[in-house]
This record gives structure tokens, C-alpha cells and sequence, in this order.
């Protein structure tokens, strides 16, 4: 079958698109997804040289997420059938024509959801989802300030924010991503490429209730610090590329909690997260809370073009992959 291969460590040089083994039929609580997109995340660059806390042994086939046809089930797979059309977190494997994944990671696109956007679903809209639900339990009139805000994660959490009954400021380091998170929904906006974030979000709303911040690095400091008395601030990623130092003395001063979200992780530590979570995300999508933004869908020869726009940040929303080839 036809993949993309990371044939070992040190960057995109070690990217290649070729022939790859069959992965053969489905075992035990396994599903055999024949795969039509596959979508881009952050992560997936990070696994280039081994620096994301879950990148497999290579060689190995990368790509989090997909959307395709259920080719096969086996035992104990309730609920997934042949002929279902399933959006999968696979964590691995994504760019190959064929993949084998747990049904656990599995749901069904909803019918409206066009093949691309299913692709693109699972890791933003559930991380946005469990970090502002499960882990900062938003409330509805709290302020939430969303840092990478034109990003597939960010634009996810402006749209879960908004359905959820905050009050939403999107924070972006362009005009043209906040323009995107404002057809979102997003109530105020801050260009922190030009703006002192902590200043603005002072000025505008007095302060955060929550942070959701996928950038990490030197922004955090500044989000922190725009964050009001007891509140909540999700550590999500670090898209700046620097993790950073959590100042103790001010979370400490101000009672805020400083929470971590690796959302990936609770498909083994607690699979009823993932189960509640996609339940909500469903509702919202029929109900027309969410709209997955796609900047772009290019053919899997042009993999290594998706990554670089990712490595450079000049992605808005999600970059997604045609792997069957039927764009």
C-alpha cells in the first residue's frame, strides 16, 4: 500500500512517501479503516526527531488522525460496522492507504461532516472540549482567552467557548487568523505580534476566568499574569517552541490553577472522557455550533509541504491530506 514513512530521526529529511506492508486483517477490539484524509497536528512535527512524549520506534507510518471506510471489525467491536464512516485517533499511521486501529479510538462521522472536516475533527475538537469542560470547567459568562487563536486547536476553542457561554478572547499573531476566529465567533481580538497581551485583556475584560493556551513560551508569562484571581489556566502545547517556566510565585499569589492537558492520554487512563466528550462535540456540530475550518487539502505527495507550513505557522485552521487521491 501506498504511505508516508519516517525512516528515522532529525527532521523532514527523514520523511519519505513509498510502499508499505499491508497491515493484514483486524484482531480482537481492532478495526480495519480504509483511510480517505488524514489531517496534520502539531504533534506530528515533533515526532519528526523524537521529542513528542508518544513517538513510535522507527521506522514508522506518522499521521494522528483520519477519516475513511470501515473495511473490517473484529471481536469485540460494538458499535463499529463494515461500511461505517468513522473519524479515528490513531496516534500513528494516519498516512497510509490502509490502517489498523483500537475501535475505542474510533466514532462515527456524523453524515453533514464532509470527509475532510472528519479528518480534522477528533485531536482539536477534543482537546478543546476536555480542556475547557472536563479540566478548567468553564461556566457560562466567564471570560476565556484563547492564545494561537487562528490555529486548528485555538479555532476549535473559540468555537467550543462560544457554544459553552463565555465571553471569548482571541488572542493571534496575525490579522487574517484573527479574522478567522472572529468568524468563529470570538468577541474580542488581540494581534500579539503587535499588542502587550496582559495590557489588552486588562483593558478590554479586566482579566481571564480561563486561558487556553496551545504556544507556550514567553506568551504564557503574559497569560498568566492576564488571568484573574483563582482562576484557570490550561497548559495545552507549546506551538512558540519553548516550554516554559511556570513562575510558582505568581500562581501561588493569585490562587490561579495551573492545569495540565494531554488529551491523547486518556484514551487508555479514562476512555469515558473520550466517550462524553464526542457525545458533546456531536450535539454541537448538529446544532451548528462547530464548523472545522480547513485551510487546505493537498495530495500525499505533498506531505512535506503540510509540515512546513506547520513548522512555520503559517497554517489557519487545519491542513489536511487527500490519501486516497480523489481531490
Amino acid at each position: 500500500m501506498r504511505a508516508a514513512l519516517i525512516k528515522g530521526r532529525g527532521g523532514l529529511e527523514q520523511l519519505s512517501i513509498g510502499e508499505a506492508d499491508d497491515p493484514g486483517e483486524p484482531g480482537p477490539g481492532e478495526v480495519r479503516i480504509a483511510v480517505r484524509h488524514a489531517a496534520l497536528n502539531f504533534a506530528d512535527t515533533l515526532m519528526l526527531d523524537g521529542s513528542y512524549q508518544e513517538t513510535p520506534e522507527v521506522p514508522f507510518i506518522p499521521g494522528m488522525e483520519f477519516a475513511g471506510e470501515v473495511q473490517a471489525v473484529g471481536a469485540r467491536t460494538d458499535g463499529i460496522f463494515v461500511g461505517d464512516r468513522a473519524m479515528v485517533f490513531g496516534g500513528s499511521g494516519a498516512f497510509a492507504e490502509t490502517a489498523i486501529v483500537p475501535f475505542e479510538k474510533c466514532w462515527l462521522a456524523p453524515p453533514s461532516l464532509e470527509d475532510a472536516q472528519a479528518a480534522a475533527f477528533p485531536v482539536v475538537y477534543g482537546t478543546a472540549e476536555v480542556g475547557l469542560n472536563h479540566r478548567a470547567k468553564l461556566k457560562s459568562g466567564e471570560v476565556l482567552l484563547v492564545t494561537g487563536a487562528g490555529g486548528g486547536v485555538g479555532l476549535a476553542a473559540v468555537e467550543i467557548g462560544k457554544a459553552m457561554g463565555a465571553t471569548v478572547i482571541a488572542a493571534a499573531s496575525s490579522t487574517d487568523k484573527l479574522a478567522l476566529a472572529e468568524s468563529r465567533g470570538a468577541d474580542h481580538l488581540i494581534d500579539y505580534a503587535k499588542e502587550d497581551l496582559r495590557s489588552r485583556v486588562k483593558e478590554l475584560t479586566g482579566g481571564a476566568d480561563v486561558v487556553f493556551d496551545p504556544v507556550g513560551g514567553e506568551l504564557f508569562g503574559q497569560a498568566l499574569r492576564a488571568t484573574k484571581p483563582a482562576g484557570r489556566l490550561v497548559i495545552v502545547g507549546f506551538a512558540g517552541g519553548d516550554v516554559q517556566k511556570i513562575p510558582a510565585n505568581i500562581a501561588l499569589v493569585k490562587n490561579v490553577d495551573i492545569i495540565g492537558l494531554y488529551w491523547g492520554n486518556y484514551a487508555t487512563l479514562d476512555p469515558s472522557v473520550m466517550r462524553r466528550s464526542f457525545a458533546t462535540l456531536r450535539e454541537l456540530f448538529e446544532t451548528r455550533h462547530l464548523n472545522p475550518h480547513i485551510d487546505c487539502v493537498l495530495p500525499l505527495s505533498k506531505l512535506e509541504e503540510g509540515y512546513r507550513m506547520l513548522l512555520e505557522r503559517r497554517a489557519r485552521g487545519k491542513i489536511v491530506i487527500d490519501v486516497a487521491g480523489t481531490a
